[in-house]
């Protein structure tokens, strides 16, 4: 990674976000200047303009000219596991088979170290190869996972959350925690790294259906202890999983309720998928401020089922909904992919998706759910300096495509439809470049 000049001048065309597209007409919520810059001073962004303002003001900073490309925030993926990589495409019947086939065995591996460093090594590469700078992940049982994450997402100087899984019940015995080791495993890892450099901590109970009462209770009175950490986990994913976790909690309403009755939820719970929520569930996440991981393609490849965005948005309308990989039942590391696939699921039930809707998921959305929109997520004065820059013509369909397109908007749904990793022509954390 390139040493960051104290103050650089980006220079291209710049897209950022006034608002929410979901609050409005979904057009209004982009700002696109076609000869734009961004100023960068100590890692942070300190202006967006048109060239002329920006160069005007910058006059002493070194200027990086990235002609036509597109300058914008870096993408954000709110839930993924870092330890399933070598597992993407692998083939099962359902859920409970890929959990049970592959993600266990796979997991089961990383009581060794190095594995653990090898595979974080080889993971946050990937994210950045894709222009994915922030991502809230899911290491696996064994704590010094979680330090080889962090260890290896602090030499790239990157805005990551992560958190050790837990779970006492319905898994391999080699990875077993139990209600008390979950705990102290995970305090111990707070203490150590929360808040260190730009590593936040993230409590990761897998799922209800892996976890004992006793091991959420302990994990809900932990949050309560360090409340400004995240929750991370799964919900609704399959219809089959909702009823064997029902079974295990008998006297619960409904799935989201039984978190709700261990005190993990809430601002800062990140809950992954969310495809057969009931309306009540769905209002009681809005009410509470927790947030929705949407996971595309890996709904498509288990055969989950489509997330109904529209149905949430209406029940829901506080809940922030961002795009996840969900690496690796999820298929691709690439955000566009992730954006494609979100658009396949919503035509599933009669709706559209607006490009911009897609791409402020992509960003902003995983940044507010992970609780870290103020720093990161969009192209604006004040935010950290995560940045990448797109070639809105990487392969020669797309060019061709774009060239009768109408407007930016046109452009972005071309990208999101066909783009991926070669799209991504350079990548920026803290105003450093990392990747070109």
């Amino acid at each position: 990674m390139n040493k960051k000049n104290s103050r650089t001048i980006l220079r291209g065309q710049t897209l950022s976000f006034s608002r929410s597209p979901f609050e409005g007409d979904a057009a209004g919520s982009i700002d696109h200047c076609e000869d734009g810059a961004v100023l960068i001073e100590d890692g942070r962004i300190i202006a967006v303009g048109t060239a002329a303002e920006i160069l005007k003001q910058g006059k002493d900073a070194s200027v990086v000219n990235h002609g036509d490309g597109l300058i914008m925030a870096g993408f954000v993926d709110p839930h993924i596991h870092y330890p399933q990589v070598e597992i993407i495409g692998s083939h099962s019947p359902g859920l409970v088979e890929w959990l049970n086939q592959h993600t266990f065995p796979c997991e089961t591996k990383y009581d060794d170290a190095d594995i653990s460093r090898q595979a974080a090594e080889f993971f946050l590469d990937q994210c950045l190869a894709n222009g994915v700078t922030s991502a809230s992940v899911y290491c696996t049982v064994h704590p010094h996972s979680v330090t080889q994450f962090f260890e290896a997402a602090s030499q790239r100087n990157l805005c990551m959350a992560a958190g050790k899984v837990c779970m006492d019940r319905n898994a391999p015995t080699e990875l077993n925690d139990s209600a008390q080791s979950a705990y102290d495993d995970s305090k111990a890892l707070i203490e150590r790294w929360h808040g260190k450099g730009r590593n936040r901590y993230a409590i990761t109970p897998r799922f209800a259906l892996s976890s004992s009462p006793e091991q959420l209770e302990a994990l809900g009175a932990l949050w309560k202890e360090h409340p400004d950490v995240l929750m991370q986990t799964h919900l609704s994913e399959t219809q089959d999983e909702i009823a064997q976790v029902l079974a295990a909690f008998p006297g619960h309403k409904s799935y989201y309720e039984i978190y709700e009755s261990f005190g993990l939820s809430g601002p800062g719970a990140i809950f992954g998928h969310c495809i057969h929520l009931s309306d009540h569930e769905r209002k009681a996440m809005s009410d509470s401020g927790g947030a929705i991981a949407h996971c595309p393609t890996s709904n498509a490849f288990i055969g989950s089922g489509h997330f109904d965005l529209a149905a949430t948005r209406r029940a829901g309308p506080k809940t922030p909904i961002a795009l996840a990989s969900d690496i690796g039942a999820g298929t691709s590391f690439s955000p566009f992919a992730t954006m494609r696939a979100a658009f396949e699921a919503a035509r599933h039930h009669g709706n559209g998706l607006h490009p911009a809707e897609a791409f402020w998921m992509a960003t902003c959305g995983g940044a507010k759910a992970m609780r870290l929109d103020d720093r990161i997520g969009n192209l604006t004065p004040g935010m950290d300096a995560d940045l990448i820059v797109l070639d809105l013509k990487s392969t020669l369909l797309i060019a061709r495509r774009v060239e009768q397109a109408n407007d930016i908007h046109d452009v972005l749904f071309a990208q999101m439809i066909m783009g991926d990793e070669r799209a991504v022509k350079a990548t920026y954390v803290a105003g450093s470049r990392c990747r070109m």
